[in-house]
């Protein structure tokens, strides 16, 4: 099994920045693709980013230029550097992995940007 944490959400005004993490643990062998994902009450859930084992990153059009992904493989724990806060930013955001064919997902922390 693997388990994976979300941390960082948080209040914070418009042009604000936040640094979310997604701690993985338990069987995990090697590095896999590793995704974050939003949803907003109303909205559909949006795949925001990316990061490949190899280290190639995709980002949504919504969030490209503004939002950052990337890794620490010695800690199993990836991050999203969120950067000019928009109020349409604001949802659930959980990261998704996908390891030896089984899908996992965080819990989820919440990023609210107002005024």
């Amino acid at each position: 099994q693997v388990q994976l944490v979300e941390a960082g959400g948080g209040s914070v005004q418009p042009g604000g920045s936040l640094r979310l993490s997604c701690a993985a643990s338990g069987n995990l062998f090697g590095f896999y693709v590793m995704n974050w994902y939003r949803q907003a009450p109303g909205r559909q859930r949006e795949l925001v980013a990316t990061i490949t084992q190899g280290g190639t990153t995709n980002y949504a059009d919504s969030v490209k230029g503004r939002f950052t992904i990337s890794r620490d493989g010695a800690k199993n724990t990836v991050y999203l550097q969120m950067n000019s806060l928009k109020p349409d930013d604001t949802a659930n955001y959980r990261c998704n992995t996908v390891v030896m064919g089984k899908g996992y997902w965080g819990q989820g922390t919440q990023v609210t940007v107002s005024s």
